[in-house]
Parts: structure tokens; sequence; C-alpha cells
């Protein structure tokens, strides 16, 4: 039965795409011979970024179902719905190359944060995956999510996502963090050959139900356990499926260099392409050696690897008050954790450490060179909530005990990691890595909105802002790059990095992830001291052809989808599937 699906698809498809390649072509034709006078929708008049890079262009944009059907000039036909772009953009939905969706989507499948400012797809799994669990992981997730599990693989989380309901489409890595904790728990060591074999078998089913590729953060517990070896081989698994291999370097700092060049080694080794998350260079006395991490990334694309960067367009990072501590501190899991924070010897070699430079871990709370550079931004335990948007010299100053001691406490007391912003990076670098060619973008941030449980949290302003503060501060106002250019690193570019099809682009036969933008105004508006605001500037969102913001106003609408990756060979067939809302039957099935 699979196999006459996939050849009933396979067939279905080409006819399709050589149907509408023919009268798309011209304009003038529908697939039956008669004039276009049938579409869903035509966007009429804006001026189109296509998504290519070029010049844009005054003209059209066609939608029946879930698909672009023309784009050009449109005067002879019409649309069950028009719109108006005049003095517009209308340009390919916004890909979030890092986004921390997963459970935020759980709570609201809305996404007003990214929608807003035209984000059509989450790409999800920084180093750790919301799939594959075993008993214990799946537990733990049900404890942090304070609710049922019906998930295992990553598959299936994606598409329980999808039926629940999801404005944006979404696609994520599996994480090498979470195929570890499957395998070993968080044990500093090497695997055992039977272990690095079962990793492996892991990756090899999230890729085959559509994963984008194998990621890392190599400055959280377990994944930092991991050597080059062990991921050279996790990434070689990707690379037979045409994945890509993504990381949180390990070290953004001190030993910047160093981690680029292990990155590097993990591509050639692998044959894979690769990325690097939110590419900086932390703490003032690095910053320089942003020049020479750029060097070596572009070295190596000219001897023909394929390396890629994301960034988000601010100074400050956000992660765990708990990175600030050595490494050793986290092993075992959170309760071995505890008890090294509750004993009076450890503690004083903790933050003796915190103190010490150091060329074995990334010693964040030196590199911000001060207390007063970390700003906290949330807490479980209510009674800590007093301190959001406090900065972290504040808090010991409240509480009478040093910063280190303070973090120490609120980690325990919180019985999270508590997080907080870093302001670590220069303004001149940002600009800097704006104008890179390769460079593509992401919020690193969940997808929230300004009312409700998401008022308990203080995030960093990217979440509401980063692609607008992109198209308003660096192109409009800044003009380090022109409008045309970020479009591409919105859209194709990424789209081209992750080997999506149909998408990324305004071509007949694509999705309809359409953003109508207005070039003039768009801006974001969300800032460190108030970050619960929308970005302006936005005024429609289509995604697989659905009206999702109209005039600037969340529809409601839900037509999100999976987009898996290219090694995407079993599709997940089980409860959490629900019937494909009225679309092309060929674009669809077989996506």
């Amino acid at each position: 039965m699979r196999t006459v699906v996939v050849y009933s698809c396979l067939f279905g498809f080409v006819g399709f795409l050589l149907v509408s390649n023919a009268f798309c072509a011209t304009g003038d034709l529908n697939p039956a011979g008669r004039r276009e006078k049938d579409y869903d929708l035509i966007i009429r008049g804006g001026m189109i970024y296509d998504g290519s890079g070029s010049a844009p262009r005054i003209g059209d944009v066609a939608i029946t179902g879930d698909a672009i059907m023309a784009v050009g000039s449109l005067p002879d036909a019409s649309g069950k719905m028009e719109i108006d772009a005049a003095g517009l953009a209308v340009a390919p939905g916004f890909i979030n190359m890092l986004s921390w969706a997963a459970k935020s989507l759980l709570m609201d499948g809305l996404a007003q944060s990214d929608i807003r400012q035209g984000v059509t797809l989450e790409v999800m799994g920084e180093g750790m995956s919301m799939g594959p669990l075993n008993d214990a992981m799946k537990k733990e997730k049900q404890r942090e999510l304070n609710g049922t599990v019906p998930w295992t693989t990553l598959g299936e989380y994606l598409e329980f996502q999808v039926q629940r309901g999801v404005s944006t489409n979404i696609a994520s890595f599996v994480g090498n963090a979470t195929v570890r904790r499957y395998v070993m728990g968080s044990e500093n060591r090497a695997p055992t050959p039977d272990e690095l074999d079962r990793m492996r078998s892991l990756v090899r089913q999230a890729m085959e139900e559509g994963a984008l590729g194998i990621s890392s953060a190599l400055i959280y517990v377990p994944s930092l356990y991991a050597d080059t070896h062990e991921l050279i081989a996790l990434a070689e698994v990707a690379a037979e499926y045409g994945g890509m291999y993504i990381s949180h370097i390990r070290n953004e700092s001190s030993r910047l260099l160093e981690s680029a060049e292990e990155l590097i080694t993990i591509a050639r080794k692998a044959n894979i392409r690769a990325e690097v998350y939110h590419l900086k260079a932390a703490g003032k006395s690095n910053h320089h050696k942003l020049d020479r991490v750029i060097k070596k990334i572009e070295t190596a694309r000219a001897d023909g690897l394929h390396i890629t960067a994301n960034m988000y367009p601010y100074t400050a990072a956000a992660t765990g008050l708990d990175v600030t501590m050595p490494p050793w501190v986290h092993e075992g899991g959170d309760r071995a954790r505890a008890r090294r924070l509750t004993n009076p010897q450890m503690r004083k070699r903790i933050r003796r450490e915190m103190l010490t430079p150091s060329e074995k871990w990334e010693n964040i709370y030196l590199a911000v060179g001060s207390p007063d550079n970390i700003l906290l931004l949330g807490f479980r335990n209510k009674n800590l909530r007093m301190l959001t948007g406090k900065t972290l010299a504040q808090a010991a100053a409240m509480r009478g005990t040093s910063p280190e001691e303070t973090i120490m406490d609120l980690i325990l007391e919180d019985n999270s990691r508590v997080e907080a912003i870093f302001f670590s990076m220069s303004e001149e670098n940002v600009r800097k890595k704006i104008a890179l060619p390769w460079m593509s973008f992401g919020s690193d941030e969940e997808a929230l909105a300004t009312k409700g449980v998401f008022l308990d949290s203080h995030p960093h302003p990217r979440a509401y802002g980063t692609f607008a503060r992109v198209l308003g501060r660096y192109v409009r106002e800044e003009k380090i790059i022109p409008l045309e250019t970020a479009i591409r690193r919105f859209t194709s570019l990424p789209a081209e990095n992750l080997r999506l099809k149909r998408r990324g682009a305004l071509k007949p036969g694509y999705f309809a992830d359409v953003v109508v933008f207005d070039p003039a105004t768009i801006k974001d508006r969300a800032t460190y001291e108030n970050p619960h605001q929308y970005a302006i500037g936005v005024v429609h969102v289509f995604v697989n052809g659905v009206h999702v913001l109209r005039n600037g106003n969340h529809t409601g609408a839900t037509p999100g989808r999976v987009v898996r990756g290219p090694g995407w060979r079993h599709p997940v067939r089980n409860r959490f599937e629900r019937p494909l809302q009225k679309t092309n039957k060929y674009v669809s099935a077989c996506q």
C-alpha cells in the first residue's frame, strides 16, 4: 500500500508541476485553458521581493489553496478575494532559524510574537529536541510541561503540535543532547561502541521522520560531554539523509577560534553542511576575534565546505544563569547539582572557579565583565518574581550576598536554571555580521503573546523584535544591506541551506507562505525594560494560503504544518494526524 501511495504522489505531483509551469509561465491560461478568473486570492500591485535577492518589481501574486499559482502582471485575472498591496512589500514568509517555540506553542499555538513579524516557519531543536524520549525522559517532560506527553519520537511531537493547531509551520533538528540522554543519561564519559551505535540509530530514525539534521549546544550538559569524534559519528548519519549539522559551538569567548575550527572539522570529516548558531564573539576582550572567525569560515567555504551561520541583531545574549558555574557542577542532573550547591566546601570551590579565568570551560560570568551586565528574566518560584527585570548586582544588594552566592542561591531556590540576559557583544560586530552574505537570522526565543502566562516572564526583546529590527533599524535606517538582500537572508537562503522543498520563494508551485509589510514603518518596539511589545509594520501574513494576519490583526487561524527535512522517508501515521485542509492535493499530500 505504501508503494502505491508513494508512486501516486510522485506522478500526481509531477503532473501538477508540468501543468502549473505551463500556465504560470504565461500568466494567461489556467490548466483547463480558461482565462484565470477563479484564483482564491490575488495580492495586487505590491512591490514583489521574490526571495532571490534580485531587485523588486511591482506586480501581483495569485494563490489558490495552499499554492502560489502565478507571480507577475495579472490584469485580466480575478480572485475570490483581492488585496491592494500598493506601496507595500510582498515577500516569502520569513524563516526563524533558531526558535525555542516547542513548549510555548503547546500553551498558545498562535505564535503572535513571530507571526506579527512575518515569520511563517519555526525551526526548533538547538541541542535539545522534543524527541526521542525514553520512559524516564518522558516522565521528566510531563513534570516540566505539567501535563501528559502523548508523543515519544520527534516526528510524533511535530504531528501532535500540528494536530493541536499552530499558526506557523514547524520543523526541528534532533538534538545530540537528547539522543545522548536517551542512551547514557547525564554521564560525563565517552560512549561505548554499542552506545554510539544506539545513538546513531536514534538519529537515523529522526531523520527518516523528517528531522532537518543533527544539532548540538556544546556549553550545556550533557551536550558538552560529547567529543569531536562522537559528533562526527552522529553527523555522518544525518549526512546520509542530506541533513545539516548545526551547533551552538563549544566556546564563544576565550576559545572562539578553536570552537569554530571544531565545527569546520566535523563538516569536513562527516561530509555535511554545517551552520553556527547565533555566531558571536562574547566578552569585550574577545570582540576582536570575530574578524578571524569570519575569515576562517570564508576560507572553509572557498575550499568547498558549505558553512553558514545565523544571528540575532542584539548585543546581549540570553541563557540560563547556571552557565556561569563550571560544568562539573551539573554532572548527574538537577539533584546532584542541588547537593553540591548546599555543600559549603563545594560552594567555596564553585565561587573560586567562577572568579578564575579558564581555558577548560567558557566562563560567561567573567566574560560579561560585571554583575551589572546580567539581567534576570524569569523564575518558577513566585517568591522570587520580584527580582524579574533586576540586574544580578541589584539582586545581590537586595539579598545582602555576593553576586556569586546569589547565583547559587537563586538556582537552588528556583529549582531551575534561571533565565538571564548577558550583555557581552559589540554593536560594531552586530553590523559586521549583518553584512555577511551567508548569515541568516533566528530569534533564539519562544513564540510569545502579550497576555496570559507569558507575562510571568521577562524575555529577551529578540522574541518580539528580531526580524522587524533588521528591517527597520539595519536596512531602512542604517542601510547596512538593501531590503532585497535582507529578505533573501530571511527566506531563500535558509530554505536552501536546509534543503526545504517549495519554501522560501515567491514562485509558482511553491507553498503560499507570504508576508505583506510596509518597508517605511516596520519596526521593533520590544526593549530590555519592556519586552512584551509587538513589532509594527506587518500588514498581512499567509501560511499555506490561509490568512493568519489581516490588517495587522491575528485571525486566529492555525494552518501550520510540519515541514520535513530532505531525509523524510516514513510518515508518522498515528492518532495525531488530522485531515488535510482544502488545498492542492498533490502539493499537500506529498509534502
